[in-house]
């Protein structure tokens, strides 16, 4: 008798990056390059909008929860059975929680990420890191209509 296992309808990419704006660029590569392997194509709307969420995200944790020698992580899930991604940064900085957005401000060209978040994302917030280490964790969650199921395990 042989058991059959259901089929997972999900997809699963961690990795650390450096704190660095050159590791925030790599994450949104990665990202973008995942998404294309998970049946979301380069150039599609839900491709764009979770690469530009995910860039956001990457980009705070550089800016906002560097702590020296200490990474940041991204988690990016795909549940092709509700047709969302989630994107999940965690950095170090637990004390620098993001604040919800508002309006943009008058100047400059800083305070707009959580703001394209927003507009963007289905859902966002904020969580305590769960590794157990230090630190925060700001996920989105997107529509990403087109993803395929991973294939069955051997």
């Amino acid at each position: 008798m042989t058991a059959t296992q259901p089929p997972l309808t999900a997809h699963r990419f961690a990795m650390r990056f450096s704190s660095t704006p050159r590791g925030a660029r790599l994450a949104r590569r990665m990202c973008g390059h995942r998404l294309d392997a998970w049946g979301v194509p380069y150039g599609s709307d839900a491709h764009d909008v979770v690469t530009l969420v995910a860039a956001e995200l990457c980009a705070n944790a550089v800016r906002h929860g560097h702590v020296a020698g200490r990474d940041f992580h991204l988690l990016l899930t795909a549940d092709t059975a509700t047709g969302t991604v989630r994107i999940e940064v965690s950095d170090t900085r637990g004390e620098r929680l993001p604040a919800p957005p508002s309006s943009p401000p008058a100047d400059g060209e800083d305070g707009r990420g959580l703001l394209l978040v927003a507009a963007l994302a289905d859902r966002w917030g904020c969580c305590p890191r769960r590794s157990g280490g230090p630190g925060k964790t700001v996920w989105a969650q997107c529509a990403a209509p087109g993803l395929i199921s991973p294939p069955p395990l051997p």
